[in-house]
């Protein structure tokens, strides 16, 4: 069999693999690899400070088609990114393992199509945990959005606490200018009112006051919760669309 193999092994992507792939996949026929390889492979998926890159084949491009189906997002590079900040991968050579795709993003909301009240959102997504929010700048090219491992509620106004959250921006979708903005004050991170959508702190509102039924009309976006600016300025702004999507592993 590794002889039969020995032309294909060169053009599978290992390090692309997951550890769980690895130890399920790959392990059982360690014997059918070059020692040294599989050698490498092993520090490359138990040590975190692995940091060889030679004869490293980057990975190919996979297809958005299936993680996600989004007006606003059509950039894998995002939703990797995203993907990674949630399971919290760091790793001195993320760029060999360039799409870290272990979620399917699955559509709760879309303003363009459902509505945009607060209404309709506590309608869709109430009492769901592990959701990520995108919301399009109205004449800009950023998005901007944030995860909540908690659930949203309808409420007369309350806080709740969390060190996972995170909100974030892109430009021009892509992830070359990201900021990624981690909870600095927990027990801010998420607030969830019956007039209020989308709320990361004080950070990211979402909030029409006309009521539940009106459109939003009060949407900024400033420093306070979190330990990074977003956005360069922090009045008020109109956005074209914003979808809420839950995080579910593949």
């Amino acid at each position: 069999m590794e002889n039969t193999l020995q032309h294909c092994l060169s053009l599978i992507r290992f390090f692309s693999l997951s550890s769980k792939e690895f130890l399920q996949k790959i392990h059982p026929y360690k014997n059918l690899l070059k020692r040294k390889l599989y050698e490498t492979l092993l520090n490359f998926h138990l040590d975190p400070d692995f940091d060889s890159t030679d004869n490293i084949s980057l990975p190919r491009n996979p297809k958005i088609d299936g993680i996600i189906d989004s007006k606003i997002v059509n950039n894998l590079d995002i939703i990797s990114t995203i993907s990674r900040c949630i399971a919290d991968v760091n790793s001195k050579i993320s760029h060999v393992r360039k799409f870290h795709l272990p979620y399917n993003f699955q559509l709760l909301l879309r303003g363009s199509r459902d509505g945009f009240t607060p209404k309709k959102f506590h309608e869709l997504c109430n009492d769901i945990s592990h959701t990520v929010t995108f919301i399009k700048v109205k004449g800009t090219d950023e998005i901007i959005g944030g995860y909540n491992p908690l659930i949203w509620r309808r409420s007369s106004g309350s806080w709740d606490k969390t060190k996972d959250s995170f909100i974030f921006s892109f430009k021009n979708n892509d992830v070359k200018d990201a900021i990624i903005s981690n909870i600095e004050n927990i027990d801010y991170a998420i607030y969830c009112r019956y007039d209020h959508g989308s709320r990361f702190g004080d950070d990211i509102v979402m909030h029409a006051s006309g009521g539940e039924c009106a459109y939003y009309n009060d949407i900024r976006c400033k420093k306070v919760q979190y330990n990074k600016k977003i956005r360069d300025t922090e009045g008020n702004f109109s956005i074209d669309d914003y979808e809420v999507f839950q995080i579910v592993k593949r």
